[in-house]
């Protein structure tokens, strides 16, 4: 598999993932407050503090389409420094509440585990770098 081909597949690997979580986040918050509506869920995701460690996910991939899209081509070292960039989101020594949050997603749930292990071997990361 070439670095372009790993790019996609981390990405929509990354996308699962963080699908993943949202849903875990928005069973948490509802188990506390009650059904919400989607667009009130919405809102927490975009302006809550307590969201902003899942916004690492989507500007990832959000950043991933859009070098995926340029007219100007993509070079072997755009993508290069794009899957060094999605290794770093999982990272978890940089941000305490991050890795609280992200640690017991992965603690809690085999499914989210598994998409986080398996985007690890699209990016070409050990699972013991993280």
């Amino acid at each position: 598999m070439n670095n372009l081909e790993k790019l996609k597949a981390a990405r929509q690997t990354l996308l699962r993932l963080h699908k993943l979580l949202i849903d875990r986040e928005r069973e948490l918050i509802e188990g506390i407050e009650g059904p919400l509506t989607h667009g009130a869920f919405l809102g927490m995701l975009l302006n809550d503090p307590d969201f902003q460690w899942l916004r690492r996910f989507s500007s990832a991939i959000a950043e991933v389409d859009e070098l995926l899209s340029s007219k100007d081509g993509v070079s072997g070292e755009m993508v290069d420094v794009q899957l060094a960039k999605l290794a770093a989101v999982v990272e978890m020594e940089t941000d305490e509440y991050f890795a609280a949050k992200y640690q017991s997603a992965l603690q809690q749930s085999s499914e989210i585990a598994g998409h986080h292990s398996e985007f690890i071997v699209h990016i070409g990361r050990s699972g013991n770098e993280t």
